[in-house]
Order: structure tokens, then sequence, then C-alpha cells
């Protein structure tokens, strides 16, 4: 009965060891951890690549407003070359900033107020009235002794 009584011992004793060596094992310990982080990374790259997917469709979707907005900048800008140029060829037609009347008025006016100076080309020899020829001593410092 002793032999009985060891065996049956023993084999409680192998599989209670068995279990906390599974549980306690520093191996197995290190396999739960490793796992866990492989769970966070996964779903932190899944999330990152949700992010890039919504940050690439917002691109693209500003991507074709910006070429929706050049194509109308483009149309306008045509647009207003053709005007110009209709403007440019019809200039012989286009209507003067004044009518008639009133540059005759002007070229009038500017004839009465600015008389037509005769050209008096006596020769000068002599110096203008304001000048002198000598000192005046205007900028002469009392102070201050002249060598």
């Amino acid at each position: 009965m002793t032999e009985v009584t060891a065996l049956i011992v023993f084999i409680v004793g192998a599989i209670v060891g068995f279990i906390a060596n599974h549980f306690l094992s520093s191996s197995n310990q290190e396999q739960r951890r490793l796992a866990k982080q492989a769970n966070q990374s996964e779903a932190a790259l899944n999330q990152y690549k949700l992010d890039v997917s919504d940050h690439l469709e917002s691109s693209a979707k500003l991507l074709e407003q910006m070429n929706a907005t050049c194509q109308t900048a483009m149309k306008q800008m045509q647009a207003s070359t053709q005007l110009l140029k209709h403007a440019t060829t019809n200039d012989a037609d286009a209507m003067p900033f004044f009518s008639q009347e009133t540059q005759d008025q002007l070229a009038q006016t500017a004839e009465l107020r600015h008389p037509k100076r005769t050209d008096n080309s006596d020769s000068v020899t002599e110096a203008p009235l304001d000048y002198s020829g000598e000192a005046s001593g205007l900028f002469v410092d009392s102070k201050q002794k002249q060598a």
C-alpha cells in the first residue's frame, strides 16, 4: 500500500508541479507579455492605417478643390486675355477721355495762362545781382581766429 500511496503522491505532485510550472514559469509569463504587446502593436498599426487612409482621402478632396479653383482661374484669365486683345485691336475706334470740345477749351486755356516765351538771348556777362564777388562775412565765426 505504501507503494501505491507513493505512486499516487508522485502523480499528484507531478500534476501540481506541471501546473505550477505552467503558471509560474518566467518563459510563460514572457510569452504572455509578448502576446499582449503584439496585440497592442497590431491594434496601433490598424489605427495608423485608418488615420493614413483618412488623411489621403482628405488630401485628395483638397486637391480636387484646388484643381477646380485653378480651372476657374484659367477660364477667367482666358476671358480677360480675350477682352484685352479685343480692346487693344479697337483702339482706333476707342472713345477719347475728353470730348473734342473740352480738348479745344483746355488748349485755349493753356495758351492764355502760359504765353509763349520769347527767347531774349542777350549774352549775359555780369553776375546776377544777388551774387557778390566779395565775402559777406555771414558764415564767419567771430570767436574763431582766421589766419
